[in-house]
């Protein structure tokens, strides 16, 4: 009988050290939703037409496991730039915890940003 609630002792401390998932299955981001959240921004800087007169920027876009931009999109002056900033924020750090929870890895190369974009035919280019 000593044995038995020994046993049970045991079991009951075992089961209060047990791991557990504070990741919350609604918190998981999937690739699914980077890539419409890609899109929506897209799709916001394609509503938009540059002009030599009305220029082009760029800016960071994404978030490389090992840290930095995974690459740059290009835009037209044009843009709301507050709602651009917001959108590209709230992108990469969903990209930035999708590559946490996925434990993703990359080459870690910093990519760097363009030196020239310009507004080739009505859309901005990234020249060098």
């Amino acid at each position: 009988m000593k044995w038995f609630f020994k046993i049970l002792a045991l079991s009951l401390m075992l089961q209060s050290f047990q791991c557990t998932d504070t990741n919350d299955s609604s918190d998981t981001i999937t690739s699914a939703q980077l890539e419409t959240k890609k899109q929506e921004i897209q799709n916001y800087i394609n509503s938009f037409s540059c002009s030599e007169s009305v220029g082009c920027s760029f800016i960071a876009f994404g978030s490389k496991p090992c840290g930095g931009p995974g690459s740059y999109l290009v835009f037209s002056n044009s843009v709301n730039l507050t709602k651009l900033q917001e959108m590209v924020k709230n992108y990469n750090e969903m990209n930035r915890l999708y590559n946490i929870q996925t434990n993703a890895i990359s080459d870690c190369m910093p990519v760097a940003p363009p030196t020239e974009v310009k507004c080739v035919d009505g859309v901005c280019t990234i020249i060098k």
